[in-house]
């Protein structure tokens, strides 16, 4: 599955088009890598996401479109959550 989707679906934003805005801007890594929009997330992967004040570490456990629009899916796993300076780029 695409990752803005992914990152959408599994209710880590709540709209694709902020989720893509983040890749660009190189706030979302998939095994420490930066990628694109329309790279895929698979289940196992860990997804870093850069907010405002705080990035989070994930590890996806699902990648199934059906299973993640489900309201009871449990779409990842918390690995690391560590507040950070607003003023500074934490990529």
């Amino acid at each position: 599955m695409r990752i803005d989707k992914f990152l959408k679906l599994a209710r880590l934003v709540k709209r694709r088009s902020v989720a893509q805005e983040m890749i660009s801007v190189g706030a979302v890594r998939i095994n420490k890598r930066q990628v694109k929009p329309s790279s895929i997330v698979r289940e196992g992967d860990i997804v870093e996401i850069a907010y405002t004040s705080r990035v989070i570490a994930i590890e996806a456990l699902t990648a199934d479109e059906a299973l993640l629009k489900r309201k009871d899916a449990v779409p990842y796993k918390l690995i690391e959550e560590k507040r950070v300076n607003p003023e500074e780029r934490p990529w």
